[in-house]
Order: structure tokens, then sequence, then C-alpha cells
């Protein structure tokens, strides 16, 4: 390597250098698009599109209306926010279990065996995780470091007491631009409001107790709890 090529290496890795020493203590933390923080994200059913329901109604004259339970339409118009303004669910949190598919059948034996138990804690576990993310300004593990896995885990393992399986319904819908059509399955699930505060106010305890983050995440994790049932 002659001198001149010799000066140019060691200019450049001087540079590279400095300028890796001067970031040493930057740190790049990346910031989710807003959509990512989302609370819930709503299914999108267009009501024209629905030929067929669990109690279709049928005039005298032979037309055919579509009727809806109060909990579905309010369901599919603006997601569970909308269902627990309904009087019916006012002392409660409501949950929505769906399956879509082409036979009938098979969903309608899905629906019959949801269980209140297991099939009831994958729908808590991610609304609670969305609850999280929603709060944050971060990514959740940024914001809230050791904290978000473990509370994560506790939610996916534990068991909510009391839950009501409270209506099954199916609608049929035909399908954009295709002669076929597809049926979705629904199951609301309802739960003391209380309870499930109170179950989940628990975990949020243990898990506090059991992790030790940073100063800014403790602070993130001080202020979920405050106000975690804000919007839940």
């Amino acid at each position: 390597m002659n001198k001149k090529k010799l000066f140019i290496f060691f200019f450049v890795n001087v540079i590279i250098l400095f300028s890796c020493a001067g970031n040493k203590n930057t740190a790049i933390i990346p910031v989710p698009p807003k959509e990512y923080f989302n609370q819930e994200e709503k299914i999108k059913i267009n009501i024209n599109n629905i030929t067929e329901t669990k109690d279709m109604l049928i005039s005298p004259d032979g037309i055919s209306f579509v009727r809806l339970p109060a909990w579905l339409s309010a369901y599919i118009n603006g997601g569970i926010e909308e269902v627990e303004k309904l009087d019916a669910y006012y002392d409660s949190y409501v949950f929505v279990g769906m399956s879509e598919g082409m036979n009938l059948g098979a969903l309608k034996i899905w629906a019959d065996n949801f269980s209140t138990v297991q099939d009831f804690t994958l729908l808590a576990a991610e609304r609670i995780q969305r609850r999280m993310i929603s709060t944050a300004s971060l990514y959740p593990d940024d914001e809230y470091g050791p904290f978000f896995e473990m509370m994560v885990k506790k939610a996916y393992s534990a068991v909510y007491p009391g839950v009501i399986k409270g209506d099954t319904y199916w609608i049929r819908l035909k399908t954009d631009n295709t002669p076929s059509h597809i049926y979705n399955y629904f199951v609301l699930l309802i739960i003391d409001k209380t309870t499930m505060e109170y179950a989940i106010s628990q975990m949020l305890e243990e898990v506090n107790s059991s992790v030790t983050p940073s100063g800014s995440q403790r602070t993130s994790i001080n202020r979920l709890r405050r106000t975690f049932f804000e919007g839940f």
C-alpha cells in the first residue's frame, strides 16, 4: 500500500471513529405509525352485503328483511365501544369472538363450543395488550421495559371468573365481485365490570412489584396503572 492510499485509509477510519464516539450515548428509538396505537381494529362489514341472517324476517309478500340484534348492529357499526354504550351492558365489559367460513355447520360447532375460560382468555389478553400499546408513545417494549412482556404473559395465562356467553349469531354475506357467499359467526361474551377490573388490577400490581424498569419506564408504568381503565 503506497503512502497516499495509507493516508486516505487512516483519515477515513479516524472520521468513522470520532463519529461513533460522538453518538455513543444517542438512542434512536423508532416511533410507530399512528394506527399502531388504536385500541381496537374494527371489523369492516357492509350491511348491504348481508343476504341472510340467523333470524331473517320475511314479509307477507315474500320480501326478506335483515334484522340484527342490537349488540351485533352496534358492533358492526362502531366496535366494542358502541356495544358497551347500550343500556343492557352498562355495568359490564363486552367481548365478541368471530369466525368466518363457507361451512355454516362447522361454524356453529365452533360457536357452541366457544369456551368462556380458554377462548375468553385470548380475547381478554388481546384487549389488555392493545390497551398497553394505545397508552404508549413508543413501542411498548421501549415504553414499559420488562413490564410489558411480563404483563402480556400473565394476561394470556389468567382465568377471568364470571364470564357469561350472552348470545351467538350468524350472518351470510355476498363477496365483492364474485357469486360466492361467506358466513360470519359471532359469539357475545359478558363479564361484570368490577370483576374484570379487579382481576386486571391484581395482575398490574403483581407484575409491577416483580420488575426493575428504568426511571422513565417506571413513570410510564405508573401512569398506565392509574389510567388503565380509561377507554379500556
